[in-house]
């Protein structure tokens, strides 16, 4: 129904964000449409963001796996786009894309999916227009909103490796949780 769609302010966030767009840029002026909402939706709520490119729309839930194990980011955005063509390749680059960032996001991931997935390039063209609220955009707003109720309902994250977590500090030669004298 026209008329009914309904979008929600704009997250709020306590403290910055960083987040990681990981993009498949196959259809490069798509793309480039998409960064441009997602980086435009990320800046306005004073958070940052990195940029890396994969080959395909398959690789985007392995990239975001690997920065989530080896980086610090509070989130994620994917985006790619995928044009139904003449084989059934585009059921398995659709479905398999779209269950790893599920399946990511059901391990406590913030993630924005942004993988266009469409009949047409007109389509595609209309649902990256930078002069709507496109669905880079969309994505990084979805991202943001689920690290805002991380943020609300969760406990601060645990470092990786040997970096810290978030909030917290250590003092070298001496374990975090012993008590002093």
């Amino acid at each position: 129904m026209a008329g009914t769609e309904y979008t929600l302010p704009r997250a709020e966030l306590s403290k910055p964000a960083k987040l990681l767009i990981a993009v498949a840029p196959f259809y490069r002026d798509i793309a480039d449409n998409m960064i441009k909402g997602a980086v435009a939706e990320i800046e306005a709520t004073g958070a940052t963001y990195d940029l890396v490119e994969v080959p395909g729309a398959l690789e985007l839930p392995t990239a975001i796996g690997i920065a989530e194990r080896l980086s610090n980011f509070d989130g994620y955005v994917a985006l790619g786009c995928v044009i139904r063509g003449e084989t059934t390749h585009y059921e398995t680059v659709c479905n398999d894309s779209s269950r790893g960032i599920i399946l990511l996001g059901l391990q406590g991931l913030c993630i924005g999916n942004g993988i266009l997935t469409v009949e047409n390039r007109e389509q595609a063209e209309l649902r990256a227009d930078p002069a709507r609220m496109n669905k880079g955009a969309g994505a990084a707003a979805a991202a943001l909103h689920l690290i805002a109720l991380t943020r609300k309902w969760g406990a601060p994250r645990k470092g990786v490796g040997f970096i810290p977590g978030a909030d917290e500090m250590q003092i070298a030669g001496k374990p975090k949780d012993t008590p002093t004298a």
